[in-house]
């Protein structure tokens, strides 16, 4: 009990001097320390006050660098879009201008086949195969060429609408994402220190991994605007070339219809001049036939009328016969008699010789007659199936170079 209730510790005055030194020094030491730390606070605190406002001003600089940037990238991206654009419009004219002059050599081509099937109902010889035939059969053979390669062309064109487009999504998206970025930065620009909303996110100070490097994302939109420009420029040869092919093949159709119509129009005057030229030997046939039917009438009467001379000698004959005994005598009477029946029958055999070379000539004749008949409506046929039936369709071809 005596040792729990033992005294404090006494000291002595130097100890307690030199505590008090010691304080003192203590303070004096924390309170220089603190005197500093209150400097130093404050310097930095300027410090880190000057160097934020000038990040913030180099941020906003940057900034308003990348808003440059952007809006330059998002200005070539919008001219090379509307040239893109107008181009595609373009070239959708062109692949218009094709497919109506695909469409168009339809008729053409129908009326060339027609007219071979119509020409197969000429008859007999006119069934030839005559230059119209030859130029008919290479206007199908030019037509369906003009018609394969319009089709290809088409088909060039499709493929070139459909890369223009491409290039068009490109740059459509590429702008969209030009805009949204732009957006972005402008609003970030705008953010003051007092601007409302602001709070700490964490963990954003940092680069994306999918981010990609300035160069990179130039080297994107160029390659977008030059790919764009490529496919612009392939765009502009083609419609050339769709110029060239649409007045030359319309060139090479024109110029085979005019070598088949002026095929056909020779054939229709050689038809025609042949046709009078028949015409006028059957209606000399027709006037000899006639003639040989009065001739083969005369002979037969000449032949008739050789009848009653040579009764009339027979029967003088026969009544001499009668004569009696001496007075049958081979007077010059009866010898005259003889050679006169002779005479009238060589007369009539000779007759009727030419009687039969007549009735075989008009026969023949008459063979001839229908020769020339046949074949003059041989003729007619042709000239009606080239002059109308084939000429009266070709009136109605119109061939245009779109």
């Amino acid at each position: 009990m005596a040792k729990i209730l033992t005294g404090p510790t006494r000291f002595t005055h130097p100890e307690w001097t030199y505590s008090n030194k010691t304080k003192f020094k203590n303070a004096e030491v924390e309170r220089a320390a603190a005197e500093r730390l209150i400097d130093e606070s404050k310097r930095l605190s300027d410090e880190t006050e000057k160097t934020t406002d000038k990040t913030q001003r180099d941020v906003n600089k940057k900034l308003e660098q990348r808003l440059d940037d952007i809006k330059f990238w998002k200005e070539e991206l919008d001219r090379k879009l509307e040239g893109i654009s107008n181009e595609t419009d373009s070239l959708l004219a062109y692949k218009t201008r094709l497919e109506k002059a695909l469409e168009s050599c339809e008729e053409p081509v129908h009326i060339a086949n027609q007219c071979l099937f119509n020409r197969e109902g000429r008859k007999s010889i006119d069934l030839v195969h005559d230059d119209v035939h030859k130029e008919l059969l290479k206007e199908v053979e030019t037509i369906n060429g003009v018609k394969a390669l319009l089709q290809r062309t088409i088909e060039q064109a499709t493929e070139q609408i459909r890369l223009n487009r491409k290039a068009k999504y490109r740059l459509e998206k590429d702008l969209k994402d030009k805009f949204a970025a732009l957006n972005i930065d402008e609003f970030c620009e705008n953010l003051k220190n007092n601007s409302p909303g602001l709070d700490y996110k964490d963990g954003v100070a940092k680069i994306e991994a999918n981010s990609v490097t300035p160069i990179d994302w130039e080297d994107f939109s160029n390659e977008n605007i030059e790919n764009a420009a490529r496919e612009e420029n392939a765009s502009i040869q083609l419609r050339s070339l769709i110029d060239g092919i649409l007045q030359q093949t319309a060139n090479d159709m024109t110029k085979q219809c005019d070598a088949v119509n002026l095929a056909f129009n020779k054939r229709i005057d050689e038809t025609r001049d042949t046709k009078g030229k028949l015409e006028e030997h059957l209606a000399r046939v027709s006037a000899q036939i006639n003639k040989m039917v009065e001739n083969i009438a005369l002979l037969e009467k000449s032949i008739k009328e050789k009848e009653d001379p040579m009764k009339l000698s027979q029967t003088r004959l026969g009544l001499r016969q009668e004569r009696p005994n001496v007075e049958l005598c081979r007077d010059s009477a009866q010898y005259r008699l003889k050679e006169e029946a002779n005479e009238i029958q060589e007369n009539i055999d000779r007759l009727k010789e030419q009687l039969a070379a007549a009735r075989s000539s008009l026969k023949g004749l008459v063979r001839r007659q229908l020769d020339l008949e046949e074949d003059i409506e041989v003729k007619s046929n042709t000239l009606h199936i080239d002059e109308v039936e084939c000429m009266g369709m070709r009136k109605s071809i119109n061939i245009q170079a779109f």
